[in-house]
């Protein structure tokens, strides 16, 4: 197990012996994080202890993600990395785990390819972690919160190292799923009718799509920053996307209650915790399946009353979702970020048709005026698929046009990855665009994109900014990176510090004022001035 992936030990609240230790590495995205600090948390509240030395570990756990191939791919050679730890441990790494996504598209497979594997976790069965692992449901005296926040995040993530923030154990480690599994939007209902969640052509995946949530009272170990911390508000998906296969692997969209969400925030921000980002496969649809209007609005305006919360923010919006109420509440409060993350997937209709999205470029660029119109100063991040099946030269001449009128601040693009059991598979081959033009599309929209970000990065030399310290640059040992409120954890650019102003050193994981002095295509330099 590369050290950079594994997550630094708790303290043993009991003998050695007593404790076996696990070594624990998640891939994929931030709502798979949230998945593997869920596991983490059930394990150590069970008994385990996490080591951050592949040697040392007696369970191996690999959280896997298997959205496209790049993803699949690395899950499969982080297993087999898994498999080497185990095979040289000479006895002492007793089990291997595999969870994730990889399981729920794979799970036959997964065992009869790869023997050393003993056993198999899928995204609805977070619990079922503790006998995979040999351990049972303990339970503990009853106390105020149910999160650990680790001494160090995960390094490969770029996260600083913070301080060790106790807390007191859970009352147990028994499932706690939100009791609300007759809740459904209609479109989901709707789309099961049209088979949208069928996994009838995945060997040996379970018949039962997944229907689980945690909650506020779960256990949870935190591998971000002290300072900052994801919260799942729902899970899965309903839409009808023909280049995705996350309905099959996540199942139906289902929403936290509203008030969980709220006690765990409190309970984060009572821990330290100044900056949640709020996560799901798609926000926007937050509280439809419990009869809520806006539901988003009313989670964010719940949330942003917490004293001591500084900074909220919310990824991963559907552009048909985004209300005129969901951003006059992002412009009324301060601690709000002024941030919209709103991935279009391409601008030309027949893609966008193809791609069972809707929309065009008339109608996302008239969402993107309103967003700044109604919040003064917001920042814009899309992600875009380039290579779809079908997208011809001039779809794709559209996209470029787009973003040239659009001047998003943040974006990404994907090359189109042909997924088996997605329903853009299924087209015809020659609709399916060379790689070699894939990738030349994918160069041309990104040059495009450097000269829009320069210009736009420009804009904010002079600026005075909150700045969250996270730590030194992994670039060079000259220079410490922060975030401000309009950079996403992770997958935004970055603001460098040359310039500590009056302070010997920072510390990571607070805030500081700053003024930033230079700017680059994607990123900025900042001095400290308080």
């Amino acid at each position: 197990m590369a050290s950079p992936e594994i997550i630094e030990p708790l303290p043993a609240a009991e003998p050695e012996s007593r404790r076996p230790k696990i070594g624990f590495v998640s891939l994929g995205c931030p709502k798979n994080l949230v998945d593997s600090e869920v596991m983490m948390g059930m394990l150590h509240s069970a008994g385990g202890e996490l080591t951050a030395e592949a040697e040392d570990a007696e369970i191996l756990v690999v959280n896997t993600c298997s959205f496209i191939d790049s993803a699949k791919q690395e899950s499969v050679n982080t297993i087999l990395e898994m498999v080497q730890h185990k095979q040289a441990s000479g006895g002492k790494a007793k089990r291997l785990i595999v969870a994730g996504c990889l399981v729920e598209r794979y799970r036959d497979e997964i065992q009869k390819n790869i023997p050393e594997v003993d056993a198999v976790v899928g995204t609805g069965e977070l619990d079922a972690i503790l006998m995979a692992a040999g351990l049972a449901p303990k339970a503990a005296p009853q106390q105020d919160s149910p999160f650990n926040i680790l001494p160090q995040s995960l390094v490969s993530r770029a996260h600083s190292a913070v301080h060790q923030h106790s807390r007191p154990e859970d009352s147990g480690v028994q499932v706690q799923m939100e009791q609300q599994t007759a809740a459904s939007r209609a479109e989901g209902d709707l789309r099961q009718q049209q088979g949208r969640f069928s996994r009838e052509a995945w060997d040996g995946a379970s018949a039962a799509l997944p229907e689980y949530l945690y909650s506020d009272e779960t256990p949870r170990i935190l591998s971000t920053p002290r300072a900052s911390a994801y919260i799942k508000i729902a899970e899965g998906c309903d839409h009808p996307c023909s280049f995705c296969i996350i309905p099959q692997l996540r199942g139906k969209f289902r929403s936290r209650r509203m008030s969980s969400i709220v006690a765990e925030a409190e309970k984060l921000v009572a821990q330290g915790v100044r900056e949640i980002t709020l996560i799901g496969q798609d926000t926007t649809c937050y509280g439809e399946d419990l009869g809520l209007k806006d539901g988003l609005a009313q989670l964010l305006e719940a949330l942003a009353a917490i004293p001591g919360l500084k900074w909220l923010r919310f990824l991963y919006t559907y552009p048909n979702k985004v209300t005129t109420k969901l951003l006059e509440t992002i412009a009324k409060h301060d601690n709000i970020a002024k941030y919209l993350d709103v991935p279009l997937q391409h601008a030309s209709a027949s893609v966008l048709k193809r791609m069972k999205r809707g929309g065009n470029s008339k109608i996302f660029l008239d969402l993107i005026e309103k967003a700044r119109r109604v919040v003064p100063g917001i920042v814009i991040r899309t992600s875009f698929i380039v290579g779809f099946p079908g997208e011809t030269e001039e779809d794709f001449n559209e996209l470029c046009e787009f973003v040239k009128a659009a001047r998003i601040d943040w974006l990404g693009v994907f090359t189109y990855s042909d997924e088996e059991g997605a329903k853009a598979f299924e087209l015809e081959d020659e609709l399916k665009v060379p790689q070699r033009t894939i990738q030349a599309r994918r160069r041309k929209l990104m040059k495009l994109q450097q000269k829009i970000s320069a210009k736009v990065k420009a804009e904010w030399v002079g600026r005075e900014v909150d700045l969250l310290v996270e730590g030194p640059s992994e670039e060079t040992e000259l220079l410490w990176e922060g975030r401000t409120i309009q950079h996403a954890p992770e997958i935004d650019g970055k603001v460098f510090i040359n310039d500590f102003g009056s302070h010997e050193e920072l510390v990571p994981g607070t805030f500081y004022r700053a003024e930033i002095t230079e700017s680059h295509d994607y990123d900025v330099v900042a001095r400290i001035i308080e």
